[in-house]
């Protein structure tokens, strides 16, 4: 039988299909809410796949699938046999770190510690943290707060009452009540310990206000001791919670969910808020094998937090809805007000992210992430090919003085210099912007359209705004070359990016490497063409000093400047040195038109 016939028996429920290579290895596993329709989708519209997702099926030998109850249990057995068979197509979890998470034993008297080891012996584990050092100081202000033990010992109510065990430092420090001693009973250890497990769910208001009315009522009592412990506790708590992110309580508890997709990657965010405040927030990474639609990537962000985490809020703010319906979970995406917020508060952490990925990968392999940039600004600019080749334009002149034109090329996203050109403008008189483009777009193609054709750009980029685009779309239209490339312009004013016929700007993001190498490619445009330009108006000068006299010529005028260096220095010569150059009349009338430039 084969694979098609096997899809066509495929039943209309929800489940999970594993794709197999003729080796027999599992090469991708996908989830669906009906297995039938979402594994033909594959076949019958082979023309609608992108070239990845192409060469996946083609690879495809044979197909199983699962059969599950509900969408929810789809979305877990798909996370579970991605780990397990580590399909090579699929979304693929970046970070492999073990996280941190704050464990309270299973004991009489429970200890309270970090640990990277989830183990099922009945102890309660709370995170994970992706930050370690969050993690330790949580662990850190417990023990401050709270009279903990920090020994291994197993102790029972029978080794406290025969006297088993002796007390260490800690108890004589007083960093230890002594409940191996019998200093404090087990039911008030234990609301100490119930108090960090409420703070650790995120209960920290109703412990904070507990221990307030505590404190008025002991202090209306006169028992200003017992008033001032309380009073302490309240402080030490008021004091952890301020450095939390606080929101609107009235948010209540929910979980947030956000996304950044940067093919082949994508980067998430996801916070725990609880009675207002942000208590858990992890990042997390994912490379993408095959172009999957952001519904279902944010349904694999889900289900990964779903494993480390535990079940989710019955509330879960999203930027929009995932792939996946989970019973009792209600999806949400704000349009306004305090969840709104949250939603781009998770967002901007999803995107410092990826600007933190990008700038290590930069470092650390730079063919990747010069390719990465290039596969970016194609998408961006919505070109077939990859934008090996780009070149950009920019015209420079001052008052309308010697108006020049720089042509930059950039290869793999780099500069390449010894391919930079600069124009002297010919045709056009005055300072004429749009034409003095078009001359310089015109002169570099046709030449190269005559020298060297197969070395075209794929991507043109000009300095200026729609008026500079135009002219230079009608030279390319002029040498038969639209169509095979692709142009654009970048408006320095608003950094905002044009495509001709199109009378808005593209919307590109101002964090994207895909403005950022336009951007450069740009200024070195104009970094070029104003170093050019400073060259002629200083050459203008000289000849301007030089040439008016009768009887210089240019070669005359570069004996001299080889000879003095300056102009300046031709003017307080000494007659005869001047004329051994140029002879007795030619140094006399040089002498005499700079010595009176001199005193006008």
């Amino acid at each position: 039988m084969t694979v098609k016939e096997k899809i066509a028996l495929f039943p209309h429920s929800p489940g999970v299909y594993r794709y197999y290579d003729a080796e027999g290895n599992v090469i991708y596993v996908g989830k669906a809410k009906d297995l039938h329709k979402r594994v033909a989708q594959y076949f019958v519209s082979p023309d609608r796949l992108t070239r990845k997702t192409a060469v996946m099926v083609s690879k495809i030998a044979d197909a199983q699938y699962t059969v599950v109850e509900t969408e929810a249990d789809a979305l877990l057995l798909e996370n579970n046999l991605i780990k397990q068979f580590k399909p090579r197509y699929n979304i693929l979890l970046k970070d492999s770190k073990t996280y941190p998470w704050i464990c309270v034993t299973a004991e009489d008297f429970p200890r309270v510690f970090l640990t990277r080891r989830f183990v099922k012996d009945g102890s309660r584990y709370f995170g994970p943290y992706s930050s370690v050092l969050h993690a330790r100081n949580l662990v850190e202000f417990f023990h401050n707060v709270y009279p903990l033990r920090t020994c291994r010992l197993k102790i029972t109510s029978d080794a406290v009452l025969y006297g088993k065990f002796r007390p260490c430092l800690n108890y004589h420090i007083k960093k230890c009540r002594g409940c191996c001693i019998g200093g404090i009973s087990q039911k008030e250890y234990n609301s100490n310990i119930e108090e960090i497990i409420s703070l650790l769910k995120g209960g920290g208001r109703d412990i904070i206000n507990h221990y307030k009315e505590l404190m008025q009522k002991t202090a209306a009592e006169m028992d200003f001791e017992q008033a001032q412990v309380y009073k302490e506790k309240m402080l030490s708590l008021e004091k952890h919670y301020s450095k939390s992110v606080i929101m609107n309580s009235s948010v209540g508890d929910v979980d947030v969910f956000s996304l950044v997709i940067d093919f082949p990657e994508a980067f998430g965010n996801f916070m725990r808020i609880r009675g207002g405040a942000v208590i858990q927030s992890m990042n997390l990474g994912f490379k993408l094998m095959i172009e999957e639609e952001q519904e279902s990537v944010l349904g694999m962000f889900i289900a990964e937090i779903q494993d480390k985490f535990g079940n989710l809020s019955k509330e879960v703010i999203v930027p929009f809805r995932p792939d996946v319906e989970i019973e009792g979970i209600d999806f949400k995406v704000p349009l306004r007000g305090d969840k709104l917020a949250l939603l781009e508060l998770s967002a901007k952490n999803a995107k410092e992210m990826r600007f933190n990925a990008l700038k290590q990968q930069e470092h650390t392999d730079p063919d990747a992430y010069r390719n990465m940039v290039m596969e970016s600004l194609r998408k961006q600019l919505g070109m077939d090919v990859l934008p090996v080749h780009i070149e950009c334009f920019d015209n420079s002149n001052i008052q309308g003085t010697n108006p020049v034109s720089a042509c930059v090329v950039f290869r793999n996203a780099v500069p390449s210099k010894k391919d930079y050109r600069h124009f002297k403008v010919k045709t056009v008189v005055g300072a004429n912007d749009y034409a003095t483009m078009k001359e310089a777009v015109n002169r570099r193609y046709s030449r190269m359209l005559e020298e060297a054709p197969e070395d075209l750009p794929q991507l043109i980029v000009i300095d200026g705004g729609k008026g500079q685009l135009s002219f230079a779309y009608e030279a390319l239209s002029e040498l038969g070359l639209i169509g095979k490339v692709t142009l654009v312009a970048l408006a320095e004013r608003m950094e905002e990016v044009y495509r001709v016929g199109d009378p808005y700007p593209m919307f590109i993001d101002r964090n994207s490497p895909a403005l950022k190498v336009l951007q450069q490619i740009r200024d070195e445009a104009h970094r070029f063409g104003i170093t050019f330009h400073r060259k002629l108006r200083s050459k203008a000068q000289i000849e301007s000093a030089l040439r008016e006299i009768k009887g210089v010529g240019e070669k005359t005028e570069q004996r001299l400047l080889l000879h003095f260096g300056s102009v300046s220095r031709i003017a307080s010569a000494p007659l005869e040195e001047v004329a051994a150059l140029v002879g007795t009349q030619l140094a006399e009338r040089i002498h005499n038109h700079l010595g009176r430039d001199e005193h006008n």
